[in-house]
């Protein structure tokens, strides 16, 4: 029997209905034309919808950058009609940005995407045939044979990755058991068309690199990661799925000169040996499109019945450094190049060390808060702002910000997925985006500078308590400190969301430094309240000058209301 599964027309992606919070699965076309009726994707994990989320953007970059909301094609451009597809390059001064920046605001009135994406998905429907001649993000056994050398050819059986080691809720290679699966042994290989279809693509964006089979090329290389396994992702929700999908829909560069872009999707590539064949140059991508549909890896499935072989050979990737193209990433400086003339940047990727600190406590690496701060920010926050500043979002509107990140175990010859990490911030975009003399960022940064002055002073009280029991007071205290900032985070986030450009922000900063003190307070009442006889007794310590003094849990606690008076601005103004 000839299997048939086309992403267009049946079911694969699962969303949150709004009205009534069930899931449904639902196809391509269904999504786009009821997006404004779902609340959100609702796949197995948070980064798979991180995935999924960004092919559909994949899409509407495409159709948007060639068609206005009415379905119209702009008079600066000329298309196919046949294939939907720029004929000639744009030239730059014919280029009108504010054309797409028009068609954004009217899809945004509007409150629902326009039939041209239908169309355009109808149009290039073979491309999205899981099986068939060009099956969806794979290659076919010629094709595959074609590009990995001869003792990696199917026929070898070798290059295989099992299908408990594409889903990400296993992640079991063939050497190391999964442990903690939420499938027993026997089933871990079993799965659904729609369950393949969505680990397939979040596979080729989270990528490990223990699998050795490559494409054949001259020059040598390593298999990469998946490019979002090279991120710390931020997104921005809304609503509904169609606010998320609109607001992080970046129709307009944020930087540099305004060139247009012409979106190149992997499947408009004629052949996938052509696109294989671009991605061997391991250029830096010039488009949104191509960015979102980047493969990882050549996937070639063999079936079995039901049950898929999956081969995978690795592709050359572009680098991440200075690609500002990307806009969902927070970024750092670069140190590894000491020959470099000139700052360069990566992004800052979340792992296992900072796999605690809360989002709102790295404030400053979303948006710019002070003149002289030169770091690059996520190119979708200076997005949102160029729609605060065009009035197409009002300042009241709430900005909720997410960073979700799947973790790797660090080890540079696997690269394991370890841990998923999901975390928000909400703040109005008249507070964001503030320009003011006394601009509310700047204000909101030093803030949370205190506040981690405080984190310190807490942790150093702790690890007093922790050498006055005689135990290991830096692990003590770090675990302590770890309770402490999960103490801050509900309070803090609700206090950022509070504030509106209406607030007297003198008051609004006492507020919060109010209420960190009294969450110091209530934390130091808990260790009183269960002092030990050797908390209350103390030590003699003695310090460098061989002077002796008394040390316990009340001389501690005096110590850190000291330090915290100093570092807050309580009544100082």
């Amino acid at each position: 029997m000839v299997q048939q599964f086309n992403l267009v027309t049946d079911p694969w992606i699962k969303v949150l209905e709004l009205e009534t919070g069930e899931e449904q699965t639902v196809s391509l076309t269904t999504l786009f034309e009821h997006a404004q009726q779902y609340r959100q994707l609702a796949g197995e994990m948070k980064t798979q919808d991180l995935v999924i989320m960004r092919l559909l953007l994949a899409v509407l970059h495409t159709v948007y950058s060639r068609f206005d909301a009415n379905n119209e094609p702009y008079s600066w451009l000329e298309l196919d009609s046949d294939s939907m597809q720029v004929k000639a390059a744009v030239d730059d001064f014919a280029y009108q940005p504010d054309d797409l920046l028009d068609t954004w605001d009217d899809l945004y009135q509007s409150g629902k995407f326009s039939d041209v994406v239908v169309q355009y998905l109808k149009l290039y429907q073979s491309k999205f045939d899981f099986f068939g001649g060009t099956p969806f993000y794979q290659v076919t056994a010629d094709e595959y044979d074609q590009l990995v050398p001869a003792k990696k050819k199917i026929a070898t059986g070798t290059g295989t990755v099992s299908v408990k080691q594409i889903n990400r809720q296993v992640s079991e290679s063939g050497n190391t058991p999964a442990i903690f699966s939420p499938k027993v042994a026997e089933f871990k290989d079993q799965i659904t068309i729609p369950e393949l279809v969505r680990w397939l693509i979040s596979y080729q964006n989270f990528t490990g690199v223990t699998d050795k089979t490559k494409i054949e090329m001259e020059e040598k290389f390593s298999n990469p990661a998946g490019w979002l396994y090279r991120l710390n992702p931020v997104f921005a929700k809304g609503q509904t799925l169609f606010d998320t999908l609109m607001l992080n829909l970046v129709l307009v560069q944020t930087d540099g000169d305004q060139i247009y872009q012409n979106q190149k999707p992997v499947w408009e590539y004629d052949t996938v040996i052509k696109y294989v064949e671009e991605r061997k140059l391991a250029q830096a991508p010039t488009n949104l499109a191509f960015l979102y549909t980047a493969w990882s890896r050549v996937i070639h499935i063999e079936w079995q019945e039901d049950q898929p072989t999956i081969f995978s050979a690795g592709l050359p990737m572009f680098s991440s450094i200075n690609c500002f193209l990307e806009p969902m990433t927070v970024w750092k400086i670069d140190k590894s190049d000491k020959h470099a003339t000139v700052e360069n940047f990566k992004p800052a990727v979340k792992g296992l060390r900072s796999l605690g600190i809360a989002m709102w406590r790295n404030f400053g690496s979303y948006v710019k808060t002070s003149e002289e701060d030169s770091q690059f920010k996520p190119g979708l926050v200076k997005w949102l702002n160029t729609l605060d500043d065009a009035d197409i979002i009002p300042d009241a509107q709430q900005i909720n910000l997410v960073s979700t990140a799947l973790i790797s175990d660090g080890n540079a010859t696997s690269q394991a997925p370890v841990a998923e990490v999901v975390d928000d911030m909400s703040v109005s975009a008249g507070i964001l985006f503030d320009d003011s003399d006394d601009f509310w960022p700047g204000r909101i940064m030093g803030l949370i500078d205190r506040t981690q002055k405080v984190g310190s002073d807490y942790w150093r009280f702790v690890a007093k308590i922790g050498q006055i029991r005689n135990i290991d007071s830096k692990a003590f205290a770090n675990t302590e400190s770890a309770k402490f900032y999960d103490r801050l985070n509900q309070p803090f986030k609700a206090w950022l969301q509070s504030l509106t450009d209406q607030d007297d922000r003198d008051k609004k900063s006492e507020e919060w430094q109010q209420a960190l003190r009294k969450i110091v307070n209530e934390q130091t009442d808990a260790f009183m309240k269960e002092a030990s006889p050797r908390d209350i007794k103390g030590i003699t310590i003695v310090d460098k000058n061989d002077n002796r003094k008394l040390e316990n849990i009340f001389t501690a606690k005096n110590q850190l209301n000291y330090w915290v008076s100093q570092d807050l601005e309580l009544g100082k103004r």
